[in-house]
């Protein structure tokens, strides 16, 4: 498809979404913020009618925001309770653009799709017990990386998913859109009739192209029909269902339909039929052409979706489908509450004890409606009463969420075997990794182990010329004790979770132990002292990677990582680069 091409569908698909914005249930605009996204959007408020909401949902939206609840000040005012309506409840009847989609928080996600299945939101708090309708369409904005999206479950109900990505500035252009002719295809769009043998085409290619969710083919039919209303026709046209496969069903497709040859190897080839009179050649010519005019609308479907789909498209949606959400290890350590600091998290029923912090608007809220019946009980009572009656168990304590800053160990095995085999390549993996964790503002601890001691080298910092010096004078040769290298990395890293903080271990050995944890060699007893070291970080719950130094890896390293419950990662053939993007990806993963 040309880009030119591609514009005008993502154009259409906002006059469509414009025509029906709850039917189609919404956009999904993967795009960086600027001026192609801004001109895409300009087009889209021209389309809608000013007079409907258009409402822009935070990322860190509360929840009493987001759905409504009591309404402190008329509340306080009044002396009863009064009710506020959510933001959700207030986009009713027109568009919600929702920022930073692939950053949204699971709560408010529920809560979003919740309105858009039931087409209301419920209200059950604060003495509150209420049902306001919330039909809107939807607006998600994903500014995502590669390996970051908007929910499933919303991606799941917007019917169009428009990647802006693709284009420049110069290969867009404003498209006239004419506000009455999407007003008169909304009077048009009820009287918009389907056709049963529509709908099953519909299924049949969604089947044929690998989507699973039921959601599509009922969105394509809503996109259908609004694309009938918009172009003034009585009924949904073939045009229409092939315009909805490529804008709601390309974009879902997980495979390329092939197309069934029969197989006439057996067969043999049918008589050559006479040559026609000249009175019957109009009636023949009519008849060849029949089966190019009937031909299966599922068939007109799929090839219109195969003409929408750009080269390699299919191979990037797998690929990006199986992979996990994932976050950087920097800053997404462990996430823990916290009583002083941190992002809200609500608030829960408490006292002021501890450092606690008193949520006051909480408390208010709480106290707001039993004001009457307090102030009844206080008239009797001697001297003025305060206009504001709280009680301890108004109480409400702030809670918080703060994720806890990482400190990621090396562990280096700089015993005889190792610096034999790959300390030099561990050594240029180490700098690499530490220049990713200068980059990600983590912390960075070093421990090496050899004859029969294991040493800090470095204990926590960020300074990355401290670690690059301490990585450089490190020696080589001795006995491996392994046993003695993991037990400092596991009391550095519970120093480390005792101050709130999240330790990753990185271990570069080859899994060969011969010093005992006495000191003394011995294989056999080295092994077994280095598998109850191993088995304290599973017990913990520490993140750790082992990494195999050994060219030939063997079972050593492996059966070490299993104890430790880590990520083994076998590199007998890898340089430095391979193995410190390896590495990389496996302390990235939540």
């Amino acid at each position: 498809m040309s880009i030119a091409l591609a514009w005008s569908d993502a154009v259409t698909a906002a006059q469509l979404f414009a025509v029906d914005p709850v039917g189609t249930g919404g956009v999904l605009l993967r795009s960086r913020a600027g001026p192609v996204r801004d001109r895409w959007l300009a087009m889209l408020r021209a389309a809608l009618p000013p007079e409907q909401p258009y409402k822009h949902l935070p990322l860190h939206i509360g929840d009493g925001r987001l759905l409504g609840g009591l309404d402190l000040s008329a509340t306080l005012l009044a002396g009863r309770p009064v009710a506020e309506r959510g933001l959700l409840s207030e986009a009713d009847g027109g568009v919600l653009v929702v920022a930073m989609a692939e950053r949204l928080q699971s709560s408010t996600n529920v809560y979003l799709t919740a309105a858009m299945d039931a087409h209301e939101t419920a209200v059950e708090r604060d003495g509150l017990s209420l049902r306001m309708p919330a039909r809107f369409g939807v607006i998600a904005l994903d500014e995502g990386l590669e390996d970051e999206f908007a929910p499933a479950g919303l991606r799941d109900r917007l019917g169009f998913h428009l990647d802006l990505d693709q284009f420049a500035w110069r290969e867009t252009d404003d498209f006239p859109i004419s506000l009455d002719d999407i007003r008169a295809a909304r009077e048009r769009l009820a009287n918009i009739k389907v056709e049963s043998e529509q709908i099953e085409a519909v299924c049949t290619a969604a089947a044929a192209l690998g989507i699973i969710s039921f959601r599509a083919p009922l969105l394509a039919i809503r996109a259908a029909k609004a694309s009938a209303a918009l172009f003034d026709r009585p009924a949904i046209a073939q045009d229409d269902i092939t315009l909805a496969a490529r804008l709601v069903l390309a974009p879902r497709a997980t495979v390329f339909p092939q197309q069934e040859q029969p197989d006439q190897a057996d067969e043999p080839p049918p008589p050559e039929p006479p040559p026609p009179d000249d009175d019957n050649q109009d009636n023949s010519d009519q008849e060849q052409q029949t089966p190019d005019i009937d031909k299966a609308l599922d068939e007109v479907i799929l090839a219109a979706v195969k003409a929408a789909m750009p080269p390699g498209v299919l191979e990037a949606m797998r690929a990006s489908a199986g992979r996990a959400r994932a976050r950087s290890a920097g800053k997404a350590g462990e996430l823990q509450k916290s009583k002083k600091r941190g992002r809200p998290a609500g608030s829960v029923r408490g006292e002021l004890r501890d450092g606690s912090k008193l949520n006051v608007i909480e408390t208010l809220r709480a106290a707001a409606p039993w004001q009457p019946l307090r102030r009844r009980q206080a008239a009797g009572r001697n001297g003025s009463a305060p206009r504001i009656l709280v009680e301890k168990d108004d109480f409400r304590i702030a809670r918080f969420k703060q994720r806890t800053e990482t400190i990621t160990i090396f562990v280096v095995d700089a015993s005889g075997s190792a610096a034999l085999h790959r300390l030099a390549e561990a050594k240029g993996a180490v700098e690499l990794l530490l220049a990713d964790c200068y980059v990600r503002r983590d912390q960075v601890a070093m421990i090496s182990f050899r004859g029969t001691i294991a040493e800090i080298l470095l204990p926590p910092t960020r300074s990355l010329a401290r670690a690059k010096r301490s990585l450089a004078g490190l020696p080589g040769g001795g006995g491996t004790p392994l046993s003695a290298g993991l037990d400092c990395a596991f009391m550095l890293a519970d120093s480390i979770k005792r101050k709130g903080q999240t330790p990753t271990v990185i271990v570069l050995t080859d899994g060969r132990a011969n010093i005992a944890r006495d000191g003394a060699p011995g294989r056999p007893q080295a092994e077994e002292d280095a598998k109850a070291s191993a088995r304290q970080f599973r017990v913990a719950g520490i993140s750790s990677v082992v990494i195999d130094m050994s060219p030939r890896p063997g079972p050593q390293a492996e059966a070490f990582a299993k104890e430790m419950d880590a990520r083994y990662l076998p590199l007998p053939h890898a340089d430095a680069t391979v193995l410190a993007q390896a590495v990389t990806a496996a302390t990235r993963q939540d």
